[in-house]
């Protein structure tokens, strides 16, 4: 389920030196270097959660240049185990943040960019596939905050259970029961509703 988009940097002052400060140390270099080897990678991720929780794509950047800059401030307590799964439990800690600040303002997603790349695509299918990307996307916004948090987490970043209840904080016993409602959920949506109410009636 995964989808191209643009792709972003968030802007990150990652040496310790600027004007007024002492210049980095051999130390604070290699640091700034095994940060930029573990976290920068999943900064795709980072991006589609952020997505997902504000449905809003200036917003997904500001949340994750925010997460970026506090995963980098307190990289010193990383173990090194999950990166991944570390730096999107900072993004969800950041989301309800942005949300205080506005107001909880939140806007509609706009539709996103896809790969254009591919010399067969017709002018014809990448605009289908641009209507699917953006239905599919809608549809998720569509579903209750903890269950398409549990979907896009399990589904679009394809995390492991135990990855997900450490980002959310919940046992896998919830995170599993959270991912079958949102399923029958995103079913009961994407589904018509002839075929919604004849898969509700199977045994």
């Amino acid at each position: 389920m995964r989808e191209s988009r643009r792709f972003f940097r968030p802007r990150l002052a990652f040496r310790a030196g600027s004007p007024g400060r002492a210049p980095a140390t051999a130390a604070e270099d290699g640091e700034a270097d095994r940060f930029r080897l573990l976290m920068l990678p999943h900064m795709e991720a980072a991006y589609s959660l952020a997505r997902y929780l504000a449905r809003d794509g200036a917003a997904a950047e500001d949340i994750v240049q925010n997460a970026y800059l506090q995963a980098l401030r307190g990289f010193a307590g990383f173990r090194g185990e999950a990166p991944r799964a570390w730096l999107l439990a900072i993004v969800r800690n950041c989301f309800p943040d942005w949300a205080r600040a506005r107001g909880a303002g939140i806007a509609t997603v706009e539709s996103d960019e896809v790969d254009e790349g591919v010399e067969e695509d017709t002018p014809e299918a990448i605009l289908a596939r641009k209507s699917e990307i953006a239905a599919l996307r809608g549809t998720i916004e569509d579903l209750p905050e903890p269950f398409r948090e549990a979907i896009v987490l399990r589904e679009l970043e394809e995390l492991s259970y135990k990855e997900i209840a450490m980002i959310t904080g919940v046992p896998i016993g919830t995170i599993m029961s959270r991912l079958a409602r949102g399923r029958r959920m995103l079913c009961d949506l994407l589904l018509p509703a002839g075929d919604a109410e004849r898969r509700k009636a199977a045994p």
